[in-house]
């Protein structure tokens, strides 16, 4: 295995954008009419995070046919360590209830591409 920072380092010398992010894994713990009742709060506090600059991305993931809600979700935050990253994902009200778990990792964009599109007029934007 090769240390994280030093992998950084070197990713940034040939070029790559070495972006560091926070990938949260959300998993469902207790039944699904607890997930729901602790969704209102969690949607707050997301929508806090996200005027803060601080949530990337965030949403539900499918099981593994692609088919069914499993209840489980995915978040990306933009933090200074990962202390912070586990703070705010500790501070989560879908967490602090115990209705989900997660699994915090480090995350180092490199490649993509990413396109957003703002209708100047309309208002109305789209993310491809």
């Amino acid at each position: 295995m090769v240390a994280w920072n030093e992998y950084k380092k070197v990713a940034k010398e040939r070029g790559a954008l070495a972006l560091e992010l926070y990938v949260v894994e959300s998993t469902p713990e207790k039944p699904p009419e607890e997930v729901k009742s602790n969704l209102p709060a969690h949607l707050d506090y997301q929508r806090d995070l996200e005027e803060r600059g601080v949530l990337v991305l965030a949403g539900p993931l499918s099981d593994a046919t692609g088919n069914e809600m499993m209840g489980a979700g995915m978040i990306i935050y933009r933090a200074a360590s990962m202390d912070e990253a586990r703070a705010l994902t500790e501070n989560d009200p879908m967490h602090q209830s115990g209705a989900r778990s997660f699994k915090l990792r480090k995350w180092l964009i490199n490649e993509g591409n990413l396109t957003i599109n703002v209708g100047l007029s309309t208002g109305k934007t789209s993310l491809t």
